[in-house]
C-alpha cells in the first residue's frame, strides 16, 4: 500500500531506554516475507500499567493482560502481527498460555510477568507451533531498533509510528519512547489498537496506572477512523526505574507533574499518528466542541460528528456542507438547542443561532477544505463542557482496503 499522504516525513529519532531491549523475528503468521513478532525484554523491577478494549468480545491476549496488570510488574512483552487470535475459544487461550510459559521459562520469571498482544484477522487461532518457534528465534535475535519494532507490529498501516518525550523528575532526566500500530477498526472506548510506551522513570505501578488512565481519556479515547472498536485494543506502559530519579509514588512528589505531562504528550502524538494513517485517509480532521452541558456530553457530540459517514465523505469531497454537522449534533442524543448552535470550518463562522451566517461567503471554507488539516468547531451554547477529537475523511480507499482485507 502507498504511504499515507498524512504521514510524517520520517520516523523520529528515538533514544534508547535504559532497562529495555527489543528484538524482532519472523514467526510466519501470514504468507509474507517480513518479521511479524516483536519482543521487548525488561530489567527486573519494571512497573507496568495498561488500558484495554471495552469490547464484549475481547481476545485472550486482552484477558491475559487484564489479569496480570494488577500485579504491577513486567519482564517481557510479545506482540504478534497478522493474527489477532480473537474469537478463538480455548485454542486461543492455549496459545497465549504457551507463549507466556515459553518466555517465562527462558527468563526464569512468572508467566504473569509476560504481556502479550496480537493483531490481525479475527477468528483464526494463533498457531502455537509458529508462535513458539518465533519466540525461540526472537530470544536469539540481535537487538533491534525502535523503527524495526514499530514496523513489525504493523498490519494495514502504511508507516511505522513512533514518538518520544522527556521530563526532569527529581533532578534526573527521564526518557519516554512509544510505538503504536493502527489504521482501521479504530473507534476506541479506551485506546487504539496496539500501543506501547517505554520509560526509564522510577514510578509506582498505581501512580503510573492513574496517569495512563488520564492520558488515555484525552488521546486514545478521542480518536476514531471508522466507528469500529477492536477486540484487541491494548495500550501498555512500562517503567524500568533506571533513570535514577527518586521513585514517584504520588502526585505530590517532585517531578510527578512533569512526568505526567510527558506521558500525555507522547500518548497524544501516537494517537494522532493513527488517525493520520487511517485507511484511505486524505484529510486529518480536528473537531472542537464547546458549550456543552459537560465534558462527557461534548465528547459524545464530537464522536457523533467524527463518526458520521456523511460528514467524513463531505470532507473527502471538499464540500462545505455544514448541514451534515448540524445533523450529527442533532442525532447524538445529547442536550442541544437548534437556535443556540454555532458552527465554524477553520476560522470561518458558517452558522449561528440556528441559521446560516448572514452574507456567508463559502470561498474561505472551500479553500480550507482543500488542505490536509481540517478543523471543525461547534459551540452548543448550553454550558462549559468541551472536548477535542480527531478523525479522518472517508474515501474509496477505505472500501478497497477492507473489502480485500482477508485476501
Amino acid at each position: 500500500m502507498d504511504r499515507s499522504p498524512l504521514a510524517p516525513a520520517a520516523f523520529p529519532d528515538l533514544p534508547p531506554v535504559a532497562g529495555v531491549r527489543v528484538a524482532v523475528a519472523r514467526a510466519g503468521y501470514k504468507a509474507w516475507d517480513r518479521a511479524d513478532l516483536t519482543f521487548a525484554l525488561f530489567d527486573e523491577g519494571t512497573a507496568v500499567a495498561g488500558v484495554t478494549t471495552q469490547s464484549k468480545c475481547p481476545s485472550p491476549e486482552v484477558e491475559w493482560c487484564r489479569a496480570a496488570l494488577p500485579l504491577g510488574r513486567a519482564r517481557a512483552l510479545v506482540v504478534n502481527a497478522g493474527n489477532s487470535n480473537a474469537f478463538t475459544g480455548n485454542r486461543g487461550r492455549a496459545a497465549v498460555e504457551a507463549i507466556t510459559a515459553r518466555v517465562a521459562g527462558a527468563l526464569g520469571c512468572q508467566p504473569s510477568d509476560v504481556f502479550v498482544a496480537s493483531t490481525g484477522v479475527i477468528g483464526v487461532p494463533l498457531p502455537i507451533d509458529k508462535a513458539e518457534a518465533g519466540i525461540d528465534a526472537v530470544l536469539r535475535a540481535p537487538e533491534a531498533g525502535w523503527e524495526q519494532a514499530a514496523a513489525t507490529i504493523m498490519t494495514t498501516d502504511t508507516f511505522a509510528k513512533g514518538a518520544r518525550a522527556s521530563a526532569i523528575v527529581g533532578g534526573a532526566r527521564v526518557e519516554l519512547v512509544g510505538i503504536i500500530k493502527g489504521s482501521g477498526m479504530i473507534a476506541p472506548d479506551m485506546a487504539t489498537m496496539l500501543g506501547f510506551v517505554f520509560t526509564d522513570a522510577a514510578i509506582e505501578p498505581a501512580l503510573l496506572q492513574a496517569m495512563l488512565d488520564r492520558a488515555n481519556r484525552r488521546s486514545f479515547s478521542c480518536i476514531t477512523v471508522d466507528g469500529d472498536t477492536s477486540t484487541s485494543d491494548t495500550v501498555l506502559a512500562f517503567a524500568t526505574g533506571k533513570a535514577g530519579n527518586a521513585p514517584l509514588a504520588s502526585m505530590d512528589d517532585a517531578g510527578a507533574d512533569a512526568f505526567e505531562a510527558a506521558l500525555a504528550e507522547i500518548c497524544l502524538d501516537l494517537a494522532q499518528q493513527v488517525v493520520r494513517d487511517g485507511e484511505g485517509a486524505s484529510k486529518f480532521i480536528e473537531i472542537r466542541v464547546e458549550g456543552a452541558v459537560d465534558d462527557e456530553s461534548a465528547h459524545r457530540i464530537g464522536m457523533s460528528i467524527a463518526n458520521s459517514p456523511l460528514v467524513k465523505t463531505a470532507i473527502a469531497g471538499e464540500d462545505a456542507n455544514w448541514g451534515r454537522v448540524v445533523m450529527a449534533v442533532g442525532k447524538a442524543g445529547e442536550p442541544a438547542e437548534r437556535d443556540k448552535l454555532s458552527i465554524r470550518f477553520g476560522a470561518t463562522q458558517v452558522a449561528t443561532g440556528g441559521l446560516a451566517v448572514e452574507g456567508y461567503d463559502e470561498a474561505p471554507v472551500a479553500a480550507h477544505l482543500k488542505g490536509q488539516d481540517i478543523e471543525i468547531g461547534v459551540d452548543i451554547g448550553l454550558g462549559n463542557g468541551r472536548a477535542t477529537l480527531w478523525t479522518c475523511d472517508l474515501t474509496h480507499g477505505y472500501i478497497s482496503i477492507n473489502a480485500d482485507y482477508r485476501s
